[in-house]
């Protein structure tokens, strides 16, 4: 079974704001929403993709060189690839001698990134810390996240897994018998907005969510809050409202907009729909979790 292989994007040694203490954070591509201010846009598509950082391109031309089909070009506007024509053989970020071209996704064996997350077992038993899987959407790889939580269980390692909950309840269930937390993303209270915000409305998500908390699993509300989009007080009610309802959901952790993933987005080709939308400041962080502490009693911090 360790032998199971899902695409990798990134592993982040040394994390401390994906679950307890300090830990290695495993992204995985592929994800079936499509959440206007995503910061990890290339996380999106399951398949390796070639990241252009125009800035770092020196012009040298061997990316023209080593793709067959010449979807590399250079001219007033810069170095273009034709993406649409991509076969994805990569060839042109392995001929790439300045940085400029890399690849976002590399498949991995269980065995290969338990390999990875074990290097820093030391520091998880001090810490109390362990790996922690997040995206992407790792329910698109349920089988591979079951089998890499059960292999950490077996070597002592802690295990949490960053969601939005939406995909099967089978998945997520099969995941508490080698799940210890529950990172579970709180995008949005309103239906529609919230498909407006991420392609789908959030019914399965509540279900799953409401399921998970009968059978006591320990759950932290991850939730996401945008200038302009979800910064309202109905949303801020509905937050606390789901705190007050599910009794495993122990804490929320309010994460303010960045702006980090515009510059990804462009890397991988792809619009930005958030446009040069500025990071939420700090004052803003703290006004958004006061004004949800009137509402509940549970524990709220900015993460």
């Amino acid at each position: 079974m360790n032998d199971i292989k899902a695409t990798v994007f990134d592993i982040q040694r040394f994390s401390v704001h994906d679950g307890p203490g300090i830990r290695t954070t495993v992204f995985l591509k592929g994800c079936p929403l499509n959440c206007l201010w995503c910061h990890n846009p290339e996380s999106k598509a399951k398949y390796p993709e070639v990241m252009l950082y125009e800035n770092l391109c020196i012009g040298c031309g061997e990316c023209v060189a080593a793709c067959e089909d010449k979807l590399h070009t250079f001219g007033e506007e810069g170095h273009k690839i034709d993406r649409e024509g991509c076969k994805r053989c990569l060839g042109c970020a392995s001929a790439c001698v300045a940085g400029a071209l890399t690849v976002s996704g590399k498949e991995m064996t269980v065995s290969e990134v338990l390999s990875e997350v074990m290097r820093d077992k030391s520091f998880y038993d001090n810490s109390g810390g362990g790996v922690t899987v997040s995206g992407g959407e790792p329910l698109m790889h349920a089988d591979f996240c079951r089998e890499l939580f059960r292999e950490a269980k077996e070597q002592g390692i802690s295990t949490a897994v960053e969601t939005s909950g939406f995909g099967k309840w089978e998945n997520i269930e099969r995941l508490t018998e080698c799940v210890d937390i529950f990172l579970w993303d709180y995008k949005e209270t309103d239906p529609e907005r919230h498909r407006e915000y991420t392609g789908v409305d959030n019914a399965l998500i509540l279900e799953n969510l409401a399921k998970l908390d009968s059978l006591g699993a320990s759950i932290v509300l991850r939730c996401p809050i945008i200038p302009g989009l979800n910064d309202r007080d109905e949303h801020f009610r509905g937050i606390a409202e789901v705190l007050n309802k599910h009794t495993s959901v122990i804490r929320a952790e309010l994460e303010p907009y960045h702006s980090l993933g515009k510059g990804k987005a462009t890397a991988i080709g792809k619009d930005y729909p958030l446009g040069d939308m500025k990071s939420a400041s700090k004052d803003d962080a703290k006004l958004w979790l006061e004004a949800i502490s009137k509402y509940t009693d549970k524990k709220i911090i900015i993460s």
